[in-house]
């Protein structure tokens, strides 16, 4: 807590506003000023603003079922403009140092697990629902019976099992690890390179990145993501000119003619709402919205409580002012998201850094969120970044989320068990939703065996049953003669 919000709960008299924003804000009554929030405002955007980068290069690097690949200039287009919007909307609603942009984790799992199974416009449609529903939850109570449903250490072990899953894509897409051609003939799944040991310039680009972003995050740089991403695409540039390179993959770092281009909305309103129950079972529709409802609500919790405490924003129970307005205004940004086509959008965690340099009300989101708009007008800029520069953020993000492991109650099997299965079944089956279904499925069972059943609670039950019809759904149809 920062040494003007102390004075302030202690209970010493706030300066008079100074004016009108001064009022709306309670600038002055959180201790804060003006030039505090504005310096907040930038460290949050420079902070976050690797997310144009990332968020159009993991949604771009994925093909839906009919092998449809998203525009990576309107993926820009689309994941600044609705970072602009609904991070002002919690600045003026919410008044909080919260903001938004698509989520990461649930864009890999929109790439990788959703879209794989329909099509771009039915998995965005999935994202609408998923935000349409936190918003029902919010508005009828029912956020703290999700909330009391799953145990805390199941919650840390799906955000740890994400951190490994966006690792292990970062691995794969920057070549360090690679699958093995002839997998079917040996017992080796995956391997170093392309061949068994690294080679090219590529992803010697990704190892100096990663390195670079360790080292940047141990020292506590402000932005270590943002500059490693952009060191990298410099070097990357330079490599490119000077060697001779085969293949960067999917974006090949060169300068564009021009920096600044009109932006494209070409993806805003392309989604279906009811498409995905044509394309996959009614069952695996509700796990999917589920698993989305899941990472984004209780990544949103706890994003919201550490993000105000942080900032001395608590009352005296504990309880973050406006709570209610802002879980809504969150929900209320995954459906923007979806609608948009950028997936999900949250508030962030790195609002922290915001938090840092003195913000404390929602005047440093009208800052960062019109950053976030002249993004806007910068695709080419934004286009040119090669997955071997963008990569080792997805390993730090994975290290990040990783951390949370240590809260997990190794000693006692009830818990240590489901968490393990959680964590290893999500990289190791490339899907998220298989992990939180293992996890389930081992934490109720494990307490039905011990006696201990009235300890879950049914919305836990109903779920972990859901999953079971889930893993045994091919055996299911057998039996009911569908196939």
């Amino acid at each position: 807590m920062s040494a003007q919000a102390t004075d302030v709960a202690k209970g010493s008299p706030p300066p008079p506003p100074q004016n009108a924003l001064d009022r709306y804000f309670r600038i002055g009554e959180r201790g804060s000023t003006f030039g505090r929030e504005v310096r907040g405002g930038f460290a949050t955007f420079f902070t976050m603003a690797y997310i144009l980068v990332l968020n159009p290069i993991i949604l771009g690097s994925a093909k839906d079922k009919f092998g449809h690949v998203l525009s990576t200039g309107q993926l820009v287009t689309a994941t600044a403009l609705v970072a602009a919007v609904m991070t002002i909307v919690m600045g003026v609603g919410g008044n909080l140092p919260l903001a938004i942009a698509a989520g990461l984790g649930l864009n890999a799992v929109v790439a990788f697990q959703i879209a794989p199974l329909m099509s771009w416009d039915d998995a965005m449609g999935l994202i609408v629902i998923e935000g349409l529903v936190i918003c029902v939850l919010v508005v009828t109570g029912l956020r703290e019976a999700v909330m009391h449903a799953i145990p805390q250490p199941l919650k840390q072990a799906i955000s740890v099992g994400i951190g490994l899953f966006i690792a292990f894509i970062g691995f794969v897409d920057a070549g360090f690890v690679s699958r093995i051609p002839d997998a079917a003939n040996t017992t080796v799944p995956v391997q170093l390179g392309g061949s068994g040991a690294l080679s090219g310039w590529p992803v010697l680009v990704f190892c100096l990145g990663v390195l670079l972003t360790i080292a940047l995050l141990a020292r506590k740089v402000k932005g270590a993501i943002l500059i490693s991403i952009v060191a990298m695409t410099v070097l990357a540039i330079v490599v490119d000119a000077v060697a001779d390179v085969k293949s960067w993959g999917l974006t090949t770092p060169k300068v564009p003619d021009d920096v600044f281009a009109a932006p494209d909305f070409g993806l805003l309103g392309h989604f279906s709402l009811f498409g995905a129950f044509a394309e996959v079972s009614f069952i695996t529709v509700v796990l999917l919205v589920f698993t989305l409802i899941l990472s984004d609500f209780f990544d949103t919790m706890g994003t919201v409580v550490g993000i105000t405490a942080e900032a001395g924003l608590l009352d005296e129970e504990g309880k973050v002012p406006n709570l209610g307005r802002v879980l809504l205004i969150d929900g209320a940004a995954a459906v923007a998201g979806g609608a948009a086509s950028s997936s999900s959008n949250t508030a962030y965690i790195e609002s922290a850094a915001g938090v840092g340099e003195g913000a404390r009300t929602g005047f440093a989101n009208l800052v960062t969120g019109g950053l976030f708009a002249v993004a806007l007008f910068l695709s080419p800029l934004l286009t040119i970044v090669p997955l071997q520069a963008a990569a080792p953020a997805l390993v730090a993000v994975g290290f990040l989320m990783m951390t949370q492991v240590k809260n997990i109650g190794w000693d006692d099997f009830e818990i240590a068990v489901p968490a393990f299965l959680t964590i290893a079944v999500m990289p190791f089956t490339y899907s998220i939703t298989n992990g939180i279904g293992a996890g389930f499925i081992a934490f109720v069972l494990l307490k039905a065996v011990l006696g201990k059943a009235r300890q879950v609670h049914w919305l836990l039950w109903a779920v972990s049953a859901l999953f079971v019809v889930y893993f045994a759904i091919d055996p299911i149809e057998q039996l009911l003669g569908v196939k």
